[in-house]
Order: C-alpha cells, then sequence, then structure tokens
C-alpha cells in the first residue's frame, strides 16, 4: 500500500527535453544531472522507426519527463515501478496545479475555468485537462510495453489494461465508438464542435491589420487545413487559376489540393504584392513569412500570437482550430454539399467525424427555442365556423364585433 499524498507531493521541475542535431530523434530527455535518460531515447527511435513524426516524438518526450519527475520525487527506478505508483501518478497528474509560466509583461487574466461571456469557451483550468491525464496513461504504457517485448523494465506493465474487450459486440451498422483500453484512462465527455458564428467572425476579420493575416484567416475558414498544414504551404503549391492550395496531409503526408474562396487569394495577392523582392520567391519558398525585418518563415506561435492580439481586442478567445471547425461546420450544414465530399475536404478518417459538424450549434437551438416560445404565446384565432352556419349570425349572437 502507498500512503502518499499526491496533492502535496513536491515534484521538482528538474531534467529537461533538449533539441539535438538528430534527423532521427532530434530530441533526447534529460535527468537532472544532464545526462541522457537512454530508456525514452530508445523508445523514441522505436516509435520514429514505427513512422512517428518529430512533433509526435517532442509530445511523448514531455509526457515521458512528467512521468520521469515523479519517479525522481518519490525516489523510484523507472524498472522498479508498479501499479501503485502509477496510480499515485496519474492521482498527482490530475491535482497538482499547472506550474506558471513567466512573462516579461504581465497581463490581467481570466481565472482559470472561467467561460468567456461571449464565444461560451472555457479557459484553461487551475489543472491538467482530462486529455492531458489520458494521453499520460497511453504514452507511459506504451513506453513500458515495448520495454517489456525487449526484456526491459519490470515484469508488469504498471499502467495496467482494462479487461473488457474493446469492441466485443460492436454493431457493423454503427459507428466505431471510443473506448478506453488503459484501466485509469478516464471517459471523457463527447465535445461538440465549436464554430465562429458568422457575426462573430466579421468582427473578428475586422481586426486582422495586415493583408497576410486576412489571407490567412479567409484561407482557415474556406479551406478548413490545420495550422500546420496551412503554414507550411509554399509557392510551388499555390494554383491561383483553378483557386486551389496543395497541403501535405498531417497524418498520411500526402500532398491534397483544396479549394479556397476567391476572396482569400484576393488578401493573397495583396500581401505578395506587398512583399515582392523582400522575401525569397522560389518554387518551394514558403508562402507565410514574418512582417518585420529579419523576415523569417511563419511559425505556428507567431501565427498564433496575431489571434492572441485579436482576442485581447475581442475579449474572446478563439484558438486557430476554432477556424476549421468554422469551415467544417459552414459546409457540413450546406444541403447542396454531400456530407463525403465535406469529409474528403476535411480529410477525416471516418464520416462519422464530419456527422458530429451537422449537430446545431448553442446559439441556433436557443434562438429557435426562442422562437418557440414566442410562437406558444400569440394569440389563438377563433376556429371557422361549421359549413351551413352564416359567419355574420354567429356574430351577432355572440356579441362579435362585425368588420
Amino acid at each position: 500500500m502507498s500512503g502518499r499524498d499526491v496533492v502535496k507531493l513536491a515534484v521538482l521541475r528538474v531534467g529537461r527535453v533538449a533539441d539535438v542535431e538528430d534527423r532521427v530523434v532530434p530530441y533526447r530527455l534529460l535527468d537532472a544531472d544532464g545526462r541522457e535518460v537512454e530508456p525514452v531515447t530508445d523508445y523514441l527511435r522505436e516509435m520514429a522507426g514505427r513512422g512517428s513524426r518529430a512533433t509526435t516524438l517532442r509530445s511523448y518526450a514531455y509526457d515521458l519527463l512528467r512521468w520521469f519527475r515523479f519517479l525522481w520525487a518519490v525516489e523510484v527506478a523507472w524498472d522498479r515501478a508498479q501499479r501503485v505508483d502509477a496510480r499515485d501518478f496519474l492521482l498527482w497528474v490530475s491535482n497538482a496545479p499547472k506550474p506558471r509560466r513567466s512573462r516579461r509583461v504581465q497581463r490581467a487574466t481570466p481565472p482559470p475555468g472561467s467561460v468567456n461571456r461571449i464565444t461560451g469557451k472555457p479557459y484553461p483550468g487551475a489543472t491538467l485537462s482530462l486529455a492531458s491525464h489520458n494521453h499520460n496513461e497511453t504514452v507511459a504504457r506504451a513506453f513500458y510495453d515495448y520495454h517489456a517485448t525487449m526484456g526491459r523494465g519490470p515484469v508488469i506493465n504498471p499502467f495496467p489494461v482494462s479487461n473488457r474487450r474493446p469492441h466485443a459486440h460492436h454493431n457493423p451498422m454503427q459507428p466505431w465508438p471510443r473506448q478506453r483500453t488503459g484501466l485509469y484512462r478516464r471517459r471523457q465527455p463527447q465535445t461538440i464542435p465549436r464554430a465562429i458564428p458568422d457575426g462573430l467572425f466579421n468582427d473578428l476579420f475586422a481586426k486582422m491589420d495586415s493583408d497576410r493575416d486576412r489571407a490567412l484567416l479567409a484561407m482557415f475558414v474556406s479551406a478548413g487545413p490545420r495550422a500546420e498544414e496551412l503554414l507550411g504551404l509554399v509557392r510551388d503549391r499555390v494554383n491561383v487559376g483553378d483557386q486551389l492550395i496543395g497541403v501535405i496531409r498531417k497524418g498520411s503526408r500526402a500532398l491534397q489540393w483544396l479549394p479556397a474562396s476567391p476572396d482569400s487569394f484576393v488578401w493573397l495577392r495583396c500581401y505578395q504584392h506587398q512583399m515582392r523582392g523582400v522575401v525569397p520567391a522560389g518554387r518551394n519558398d514558403p508562402v507565410w513569412w514574418t512582417l518585420r525585418r529579419p523576415f523569417r518563415p511563419l511559425t505556428y506561435h507567431a501565427c498564433l500570437a496575431v489571434l492572441r492580439r485579436a482576442n485581447a481586442l475581442l475579449g474572446t478567445n478563439w484558438s486557430l482550430h476554432d477556424l476549421r471547425h468554422t469551415a467544417c461546420s459552414r459546409m457540413a450544414q450546406d444541403p447542396d454539399m454531400p456530407l463525403t465530399d465535406v469529409q474528403w475536404v476535411m480529410g477525416h478518417a471516418r464520416i462519422s467525424t464530419t456527422q458530429r459538424y451537422m449537430i446545431p450549434g448553442q446559439d441556433e437551438v436557443i434562438a429557435r427555442a426562442r422562437a418557440h416560445f414566442a410562437r406558444r404565446n400569440e394569440p389563438v384565432p377563433p376556429p371557422p365556423p361549421t359549413p351551413g352556419y352564416r359567419p355574420e349570425v354567429l356574430d351577432a349572437l355572440l356579441g362579435r364585433r362585425l368588420p
């Protein structure tokens, strides 16, 4: 048994994930003394061999850093971890407050977990989200599964698997539900994609102060690419004549041409005219650049900063992925566009993912409910008289006023 108080447990922020000059595994997990944690490097190399991308390796490295920090705090070797250690770790992940980031400029932030009154979206909470909890469990369990197959680590995986058989009684006519595999995974509520209403999107677009930002926003909500896909666009994959952009899909890494709106290409042309002769314009050069010297390709965090500045002016908390939700919702709710076409444009592996965007938004449901209440309060006109009775005689008999 373990009598640890996981809430008061002091887990020091020792160790770090370092970038290294290695094309296969560009990240290393270092301990408090700066030494490489070789079991993690070996596992990341295995992940790279399975085709995982560098961003996935980075995400896994940070999850394992959190696990190893916990092990260093409780003084347990990684290959001696037991089930009680895994349980306490996930309890600590769910209850420990997030470390505060140091900022050069201190600005007022809303309380953690509060809901924005304009967008209806909650702000990040004081602790890690449920998705982070489940991702930590999945990464740690896969880490020990790999080392068990290699004859290393504990005999029994400290992160057990549920005894339930996944999809044992699945109806082939129904979509595949989410299934818990790890015993310590928690159920996540089914979230409804949140699209930006047209009026609020117009306010957001009006806060874009450059042609580059207007072109980015227009392509996000018309073509629906992920931020990584759109920011990786090169000049050779912009077909202005057919109004197409070629993006590299996140999962398959395949090239796919997506239709974009005409106004997005107008803003793109204005932006390219502004940057003519300033940034490289070769076939394989990036389309999106910073607007200040020294000119560099636009990164995800720089693009996110543009949206954050607009959010600060509007008092909203929209994210880049909300733009993708907006594009998919607009296409899915168009009766003239088949759902299979929307699935192809968005790059969804299953059509059940696309069907989620057909669910009406909260604002639409509330507006229709209010209209229903208004109709219920309207006076009901009297029924027409039975055939054979003269209306003017009934009016005189019942005392109703003749027209």
